[in-house]
């Protein structure tokens, strides 16, 4: 998965909850759940958008805001649940 500028996951974020910030600017391990930048209804968001996006039912996804806390933990679970090609990104 992209970790640059393309990275649909960095780009998401920054749009739905960052507006107006450059994606650039957020690193991998900035810790979203700490920051508040994603909170309990943004994480259900997050959640939709990850099973609609990747094709992963919604069963197979942890609720628990440790799996979401940065990019990078985001990356590794959706590396290791989705099918190999993602939906529209």
């Amino acid at each position: 998965m992209s970790t640059g500028a393309n990275d649909p996951i960095r780009a998401y974020i920054v749009q739905e909850f960052l507006s107006g910030e450059d994606a650039e600017d957020l690193t991998d391990d900035f810790d979203l759940i700490e920051s508040t930048v994603v909170n309990s209804l943004g994480l259900v968001r997050l959640i939709s958008w990850i099973s609609e996006t990747y094709q992963i039912p919604v069963d197979d996804i942890p609720l628990e805001p440790a799996a979401y806390r940065t990019l990078a933990d985001i990356r590794r679970f959706v590396d290791a649940a989705a099918p190999a090609t993602p939906a529209a990104a």
